[in-house]
C-alpha cells in the first residue's frame, strides 16, 4: 500500500481546490487488484481529478441496494435510475463546497450544526439561512437540523404562510372574505395540496372558480319560466319516460283503424297474461311493461277515465294531472303540445353553465361575485411564488442531509469495495442484502436478483457455488429472489427444492426455497473427495441398473411361463397320445459343466495370481515407500480434480453477479480462498462424547478392523494354497 497524504488541517476546500491536479492518492491491494482508498475529506473534494480508469465501479442502479433509495435518487441528478461517475463527482463537489471541513463527510451523521456550513460559498450560504428558517418553522432553539426533524416536510412548512409553491390556503389569507372564497373554491373544485400538507388553490383554480361563478350567474339571469311550476322537472322526466310508449299506442291505433281485423292482435293478448298469471305478478313488471300503454280499440285517443298499463300508471298520471287537468281524452296532438310547452325551458336547462359551483347556492354565488376577491387571491399566489427560492433552499437542506449521511458509504462501495473486503469495519456492502441459513451453515454473501435472465447468462462465470432462492414472508405479499454464495462445507445435501430461512438486513424472516444451483468448487478438500463420490455414485447407479434389469428379466420370464402354462396341461380324452406327453429333459452333460468349473477356477487363479504379485511387490517395499505409494495413488485419483478446483477458486469473482444486476464493474472483485472462508459460517459444536441411544449394537471399530484383516489374510492363504498345489501355475 502506498500512502500519499496532504495535510488538510485548518484548510478549507476553496483554499486548496486549485491543487487537485497534484493530489496524491492512497492505494491498497485487495480483491485481486489495486484500489484507491478514500481516507479523508480532501480525497472526496478532489474526486474530479481521479482517473475513472482507477474506479472500481462506473455505474450502479438506484434501486435494490442496501442504502436509502431517497439518498441515491438525490445523487442521480439526471434521474435515469443509475448512479454514474459524473453523478458522484458533481455530488462530491457540491458537498465539499457546502461544509467548512470536508473531513466531516466521512462521519456519516444524520444531522449537522449550522455553523458547519461554509457561508463563503453560494451553496453553503443558502443552506445556512435555509437551516435557520427551518429552525424558526420548527420552533427549535438548538442550532442543528436532522433527518428525523425534516423527514416530515409538511411539518417544516406548517408554520409558514408562504412557501414558494404557488398554492395558497385559508391560513395564507388574512381577510375573512378571502378565506371564504378559498374555502368555497376547494369545496367545489377540489383544491391542490400545499407544501404544508393543507389543501389550497393555485392561479389556475382561482381563475376557474370565478369563471364558473360568473357563468352560473349569467345562466340564472337568463332563466325561462317553468311551464308547470314546481312540478315542471318531474313532468318532463315522466314525459320523456313515456314518450316512446305513447307514440307506440297511437301507431297501434292507426293500424287497428286501417285493419280492424288486426285490433285483437295489436292489443294485449289474454294468452300473454295467462302465461305469467301463475307466478308473483309483482315480479313480472318487465313483461307487463311490454304491453301497450292503454287498450287498443281502434280509436286514436286514450280515454283518461280508463285504467292504463299499471307499470306506467304513475308517470302517466303525473303528466296528465299537470299538463291536461281538464281533458277527458289524450290525442296524439295533445301529446305533442305538451312537449312544445316545455321545449324552451328544456333548452335553458340544457345550457346550464358553472354547474360545479351550484352546490354553493345562488345566494352565496351572488355574494362571492359581489365581493370579488379574485385579484386579491391572485396577488397572494404571486407573493407565495416570489418566495420559491427560499422554499427550494429548505428542500436543499433536506437533500443535503440525506446525501451527507450516505455519500461516504456509497463511495466505499463505488470507488473501492471497502465495505465488502474490510476486516476492521463489519458493515455489509450495499449489494449484500441479508443471510441465508441452510444445511447447518450461514451464507453471508446474499444479493437481490433484479434480472434472472441476465443471471442465467452470467452467473457461471463467477466461479462460485451459487444457490438461487425464491423467498416469501408471511408479513408481506411481496416476493423476493436472492442468490447466495456457498464458500465453505460440503454440497451433498444441497438440492433444488430444499427449504431454508433467509433474514434480510432489517431482520425480517423469509421462507426460502432453492430454485437453481450453479455448481462450482467450494474448496480443495471438497475437490479431493469428489472423484470418490463420483465413483461411488457410478457404482451405485450401475448396481441399481443391473438390479433393475434382472428384476425386469425375472418378471418377464415369470410372465412368459404363466402365459405358457395352459399349453402344458395334458390333452383331453380322445386326443393323440403323443400330444399329452410332457417334453423330455435333456440328459446331464458332465463335460459341459466340467468346462464351466475349469473356467471359474482359471478366473480365481488369475485373480489370486494378481493379488499374490501385488502383495509380493508391496512386501519388498519399506514402510516409507508404502506411504509414498499410497499418497501417489491418491494424487493420481484426486490430483486433477484438486488442481482444477484450485484454479477455479483463484478465479472466483463477484463482478459477473453485479453485472447481472445492472452494475458496470471496472475492476475485478475476486474471492480468495481465505476471504471466501469468511463469507460462510459452518455450525460449530463443542467437542463432546455423546452416546447415540439409537445406535445399533454390534462389533466395535477395532473389532471390525481385525475382521477385515483376517478375511484378507484368509484370501491370501487360499491364493498361496492354490499356487502350492499347482492349481494355478505362475
Amino acid at each position: 500500500m502506498g500512502n500519499f497524504f496532504i495535510n488538510t488541517s485548518n484548510t478549507t476546500p476553496m483554499a486548496i481546490f486549485g491543487k487537485g491536479k497534484d493530489h496524491k492518492w492512497e492505494f491498497e491491494n485487495v480483491g485481486g487488484t489495486s484500489r484507491v482508498k478514500i481516507r479523508n475529506g480532501l480525497d472526496i473534494a478532489f474526486l474530479k481529478f481521479l482517473d475513472p480508469k482507477l474506479w472500481t465501479v462506473l455505474s450502479c442502479p438506484v434501486k435494490g441496494l442496501e442504502i436509502d433509495e431517497k439518498s441515491l435518487s438525490y445523487i442521480d441528478t439526471d434521474g435515469d435510475g443509475k448512479i454514474r461517475v459524473n453523478d458522484i463527482i458533481n455530488t462530491a463537489k457540491w458537498l465539499s463546497d457546502a461544509v467548512n471541513d470536508p473531513n466531516m463527510l466521512l462521519n456519516g451523521e444524520d444531522f449537522i450544526y449550522l455553523r458547519h456550513f461554509d457561508t463563503s460559498s453560494e451553496v453553503g450560504y443558502k443552506l445556512y439561512y435555509a437551516g435557520e428558517q427551518i429552525l424558526k418553522n420548527l420552533g427549535k432553539k438548538e442550532p442543528s437540523v436532522s433527518i428525523a426533524e425534516i423527514s416530515d416536510v409538511a411539518k417544516v412548512f406548517a408554520q409558514t404562510k408562504f412557501n414558494g409553491d404557488g398554492i395558497i390556503t385559508e391560513d395564507t389569507a388574512d381577510e375573512v372574505e378571502e378565506k371564504a372564497a378559498i374555502s368555497a373554491a376547494i369545496a367545489t373544485l377540489g383544491g391542490v395540496k400545499d407544501r404544508s400538507g393543507a389543501m389550497g388553490v393555485n392561479e389556475e383554480l382561482i381563475e376557474k372558480f370565478y369563471a364558473s361563478l360568473a357563468a352560473y350567474d349569467a345562466w340564472q339571469k337568463a332563466a325561462v319560466e317553468a311551464p308547470f311550476g314546481a312540478d315542471t322537472d318531474a313532468v318532463i322526466a315522466a314525459y320523456n319516460a313515456l314518450d316512446a310508449k305513447v307514440k307506440d299506442f297511437f301507431m297501434r291505433s292507426k293500424l287497428a283503424a286501417y285493419s280492424p281485423a288486426s285490433t285483437e292482435k295489436l292489443d294485449v293478448q289474454i294468452s300473454q297474461i295467462e302465461a305469467i298469471s301463475s307466478g308473483n305478478l309483482a315480479e313480472k313488471e318487465d313483461e307487463i311493461a311490454q304491453y301497450p300503454i292503454a287498450r287498443v280499440t281502434g280509436a286514436a285517443e286514450i280515454d283518461l277515465s280508463q285504467s292504463v298499463n299499471p307499470v306506467w300508471a304513475a308517470q302517466f298520471n303525473t303528466v296528465v294531472k299537470a299538463a291536461l287537468p281538464d281533458n277527458k281524452t289524450l290525442t296524439e296532438a295533445d301529446w305533442a303540445a305538451i312537449a312544445a310547452k316545455f321545449a324552451p325551458y328544456n333548452a335553458w336547462k340544457g345550457a346550464k353553465a358553472g354547474a360545479e359551483v351550484e352546490p354553493l347556492g345562488y345566494d352565496e354565488i351572488k355574494e362571492l361575485l359581489a365581493e370579488d376577491r379574485k385579484e386579491a387571491l391572485l396577488d397572494l399566489v404571486v407573493l407565495d411564488e416570489s418566495l420559491a427560492e427560499q422554499a427550494n433552499n429548505i428542500d436543499m437542506v433536506i437533500k443535503f442531509l440525506y446525501i451527507y449521511r450516505d455519500f461516504y458509504r456509497l463511495l466505499r462501495n463505488f470507488i473501492s469495495f471497502d465495505d465488502f473486503y474490510s476486516k476492521e469495519v463489519k458493515v455489509p456492502a450495499i449489494f449484500q442484502n441479508g443471510r441465508l441459513i441452510i444445511d447447518q451453515r450461514e451464507c453471508r454473501f446474499c444479493m437481490n436478483v433484479l434480472d434472472m435472465a441476465k443471471h442465467n447468462t452470467g452467473a457461471a462465470a463467477s466461479g462460485m457455488y451459487l444457490l438461487y432462492c425464491d423467498c416469501t414472508s408471511k408479513g408481506s405479499a411481496a416476493k423476493l429472489q436472492i442468490v447466495a454464495a456457498v464458500t465453505v462445507g460440503e454440497v451433498r445435501n444441497l438440492t433444488v427444492g430444499k427449504n431454508a430461512i433467509y433474514y434480510d438486513n432489517k431482520g425480517v424472516e423469509w421462507d426460502a426455497v432453492v430454485t437453481k444451483i450453479v455448481d462450482n468448487p467450494i474448496s480443495i478438500g471438497q475437490a479431493f473427495w469428489s472423484p470418490y463420490r463420483r465413483m461411488a455414485t457410478a457404482v451405485e447407479n450401475l448396481i441399481n441398473k443391473s438390479a433393475a434389469e434382472k428384476d425386469a428379466k425375472i418378471m418377464a420370464d415369470a410372465t412368459a411361463k404363466i402365459n405358457a402354462a395352459p399349453a402344458a396341461i395334458p390333452a383331453a380324452s380322445g386326443a393323440p397320445a403323443d400330444a399329452a406327453k410332457p417334453a423330455v429333459a435333456p440328459p446331464f452333460d458332465i463335460a459341459k459343466f466340467a468346462g464351466i468349473f475349469a473356467a471359474i477356477g482359471m478366473a480365481f487363479g488369475m485373480i489370486g495370481s494378481a493379488l499374490v504379485s501385488l502383495f509380493d511387490g508391496l512386501a519388498e517395499l519399506a514402510w516409507w515407500q508404502l506411504l509414498i505409494t499410497f499418497v501417489a495413488i491418491l494424487l493420481v485419483i484426486s490430483g486433477p480434480s484438486m488442481v482444477m478446483a484450485w484454479m477455479k477458486l483463484r478465479r472466483r469473482n463477484i463482478a459477473p453477479l453485479l453485472n447481472a444486476n445492472g452494475w458496470a464493474i471496472n475492476a475485478e472483485a475476486k474471492i480468495s480462498i481465505p476471504f471466501g472462508n469468511t463469507l460462510t459460517d459452518m455450525a460449530k459444536f463443542p467437542a463432546l462424547k455423546l452416546p447415540d441411544p439409537y445406535k445399533k449394537k454390534g462389533m466395535g471399530g477395532w473389532s471390525k478392523f481385525f475382521l477385515v484383516v483376517l478375511i484378507l489374510a484368509l484370501l491370501a492363504g487360499v491364493a498361496v494354497g492354490l499356487i502350492f498345489f499347482d492349481v494355478i501355475n505362475l
